[in-house]
């Protein structure tokens, strides 16, 4: 009995393709998973934000507690723990993923903000002289108290625990900005 030959190629074999062969290694995977996770959270934020330039010329606490509802909502969404979970455990070995994060929506959310409370300073509704100071404190009042009662995102906060943070956080907010 004769061996059986192999069967004949018709062409030229196409190597296995991985996702390897797109992204070259698991750190720029990674680093591609991180960007991807930041543009979703901008996209969000800055929705949230944008509630600042329709309500601008309404009253003002109740339109940045929207805002500040909107972005605790974002900050506290399950997708946004984990891009922080995943920074905190990977920056010591991936230094460069916290410039992605901060690049790809950080930065953009306080440029944002910033922007909206310096034209509410111009308008004459905020007391502000570095609007870029102003959009990181804003942001600080929010993100610290949902950081501590939400456990660093292991409880879920209800949405009446939201709500109230949100609002003291606003109110510390216009006591520091407020023109009036």
């Amino acid at each position: 009995m004769k061996p059986s030959a192999a069967p004949p190629k018709s062409g030229p074999t196409a190597p296995k393709h991985t996702i390897y062969n797109h992204f070259g290694d698991k750190e720029r995977l990674f680093r591609a998973a991180i960007a991807a996770l930041a543009d979703q959270a901008l996209t969000r934020n800055l929705a949230a934000v944008d509630l600042l330039r329709a309500g601008a010329g309404t009253d003002l606490q109740a339109v940045l507690e929207e805002v500040g509802l909107r972005l605790a909502e974002c900050y506290c969404d399950e997708r946004s723990w984990a891009l922080r979970r995943l920074l905190q455990a990977e920056v010591t070995n991936l230094p460069d993923l916290l410039d992605i994060v901060r690049e790809r929506a950080s930065d953009k959310v306080n440029e944002a903000l910033a922007d909206r409370f310096a034209r509410l300073a111009l308008a004459g509704h905020l007391s502000v002289s570095d609007p870029a100071v102003a959009a990181e404190q804003f942001g600080a009042l929010l993100t610290a108290p949902l950081e501590t009662r939400s456990q660093l995102g292991t409880r879920t906060l209800p949405e009446k625990e939201l709500t109230e943070v949100t609002q003291n956080a606003v109110r510390t907010f216009l006591r520091a900005f407020s023109n009036g």
